[in-house]
C-alpha cells in the first residue's frame, strides 16, 4: 500500500507528512466504525462472565449442602464456601477453586439470600449500575 518511500539526503527512507496523515485518517475512521461494536461485545462478555461465576458459586453451594446438610445462612454467606463457619463440623472445603469469593465483573459483591424467594437460595449480581432492574449491562444476572 505505502511501499514507495522517499529517499532523504542521507540515504535513509522515510514517509512524507501527507502519507502519514492519510494513514492516521484511515485508522481514525476504522476506530470510529469498529469501536462501538467492540464495546457492545465487551458489555455482553461481562454479563456472560457474571452468569458463569454464578453457576460456579452455585455448584459450590450445592457441594456445601451435600456435606453439611444445609445451605449457608445469610450471616455465613458465600464466605462459607472458602472458610469453615463456626459450629460446622462436617465442612470439607474450600468449595471454590480460588481462595476468595470473586466479585462480579463490575467489582461488586454477589448478593446471596437463604432461603431464597426464587429457589432454595437466591444468588445474583445487580449488573453494572448495582441497582435492581435495568437493561443491557445494567440488567441483573440471576441464578434462577
Amino acid at each position: 500500500m505505502l511501499q514507495k518511500l522517499k529517499q532523504t539526503s542521507k540515504g535513509q527512507s522515510a514517509f512524507t507528512l501527507i502519507e502519514l496523515l492519510v494513514v492516521l485518517v484511515i485508522l481514525g475512521l476504522l476506530a470510529g466504525l469498529v469501536g462501538p461494536r467492540v464495546l457492545r461485545y465487551l458489555g455482553g462478555a461481562k454479563s456472560d462472565t457474571a452468569q458463569l461465576q454464578i453457576e460456579e458459586l452455585g455448584a459450590g453451594l450445592d457441594l456445601y449442602h451435600l456435606e453439611i446438610g444445609r445451605y449457608p445462612n445469610n450471616d455465613e454467606g458465600l464466605r462459607a464456601l472458602t472458610s469453615a463457619p463456626s459450629g460446622v463440623s462436617r465442612w470439607n472445603g474450600p468449595y471454590l477453586k480460588k481462595k476468595d469469593v470473586p466479585l462480579d465483573p463490575w467489582g461488586n459483591a454477589y448478593h446471596y439470600k437463604y432461603p431464597g424467594e426464587n429457589g432454595d437460595y437466591d444468588l445474583y449480581s445487580l449488573g453494572r449500575d448495582n441497582v435492581e432492574g435495568g437493561e443491557g449491562e445494567d440488567a441483573d444476572v440471576v441464578s434462577w
